[in-house]
Formats: C-alpha cells, structure tokens, sequence
C-alpha cells in the first residue's frame, strides 16, 4: 500500500500543479479584451447559429471553471465570468462548451460512446474504491473471496479510467472546433486567438493528466492482484 500512496502523491502534485497553471492562464487571458467587444453568451450564441443549431440554450452557472455543455436538457452552461465578460479567456471556454454542442448535433462518435458509458461510470466512480478496498484487507489471508472482490473492484475502477481515455479525443476535438471557428469567423485576433490556444491547450492537459492517473493507479493495483494470486 505504500507504494500506491507515493504512487498517489506524484499523481495529487502533478494535478495541482497543472489546475494552478490553467487558473492562472485563465486569470491571465481574462485580461486580454475582445476588440469585438462580444460577451461570452453571445459568442456561444452566434457559434451556435452559424452551425445551424436552434434547439440549445446558452445559461449561466454559478462558481468559476463550472463551464460544461449538458446534452440531456441541451443548455450550454457558462460559470460568471465567461457569461457575461468579453475577453480571450471567455472567448475561448464559450466557443469550447459550444464545441460540444456541435459534437452532439453531428452524433460525433467518441461523445455518442462516452454518454453511452455515463450510468456505469456513475456506478463504477461510487463503488470501485469501496470494493477494492473490502477485496485487499479480505484477500490477506489468501481468501478466494476476497481475491475476488478485489477483481470485481479493479473491473470497476478500469470503467472510469476507460471513461478518462475517451473524454480525451471529446475534449481536443470540441477545442479544436472552437479555435478552427474563431479564426474562420474573424471573432478573435491573431493575440486573442493566441490567448484562446493556450488556454485551452492547458485545459486539456487537465484531462490528460486525469486520465494517465488513472491508468497508472489500474496497473498498480492489477500488479497487486497478479502477485496475490
């Protein structure tokens, strides 16, 4: 178990390390003002029509980085401080959630199989530490059974880290959108849209390091089952 808590600790430091780094890119480009003088409700509303969608809704949600799109009641949701600012940061996060958007109207694929896996994701997120855990302390014995919850519990665990892996080409490709619209539909400038790159490119790596976190928490705990068995 110790080698799972250092293995923890590299994991928690990179993820701060990489969270402090987007808040501050963000902190930073929330300075860069739009020459456009656009709010970020209405640059996800105007993306939003020049890709012919009509039955999305742009709303406001509390707290800061809350941005997502929700394609169960289709509202693209922007936290305060994209929803009403008009500069490179809120351009940005507007013009990604809307990415998504334009994802669920095409029913591009890898969003089709990532909501497709949501109702095991939700159950494997809640249950997959649980079970790991109750299958280690009974398999210390050398207990079949607890050999056995411990696989049923790294099964559970491997659904969120499948779940990690997929929202990574969902996440590129929605940023890629919305940096391939602003360039084309002269919302930005070349230092705006500069801006918007790099603070998309560190959200993503947000995503990124989630999920190899997640794949190398699997392997370790896959090890340990191979040598209990």
């Amino acid at each position: 178990m110790i080698g799972y808590y250092i293995l923890a600790g590299i994991i928690f430091l990179v993820s701060t390390y990489v969270s402090n780094k987007l808040k501050s890119k963000f902190k930073h480009y929330s300075k860069v003002r739009l020459q456009n003088g656009m709010s970020g409700k209405e640059i996800a509303e105007k993306m939003l029509a020049d890709n012919g969608i009509t039955d999305v809704q742009v709303i406001s949600t509390p707290g800061q980085l809350t941005d997502h799109y929700n394609p169960r009641n289709k509202t693209v949701n922007l936290s305060d401080v994209v929803y009403n600012e008009r500069n490179a940061a809120a351009a940005a996060v507007s013009a990604h959630e809307v990415g998504h958007a334009v994802q669920h109207a095409k029913a591009y694929s890898w969003l089709k199989m990532r909501s497709a896996i949501v109702p095991a994701v939700g159950i494997s997120s809640k249950l997959s530490n649980i079970v790991i855990m109750a299958g280690l302390v009974l398999s210390v014995s050398g207990s079949l059974l607890g050999n056995t919850i411990f696989l049923i519990g790294i099964i559970l665990f491997a659904v969120t880290t499948l779940f990690a892996f997929i929202t990574l080409p969902v996440e590129f490709d929605a940023s890629k959108r919305a940096l391939v619209w602003l360039e084309r539909e002269n919302m930005v400038t070349q230092e705006e849209h500069a801006g918007a790159k790099d603070a998309l490119k560190w959200a993503a790596r947000t995503y990124v390091v989630a999920a190899l976190g997640s794949l190398a928490t699997l392997l370790y705990f896959i090890m340990i089952f191979l040598n209990r068995r």
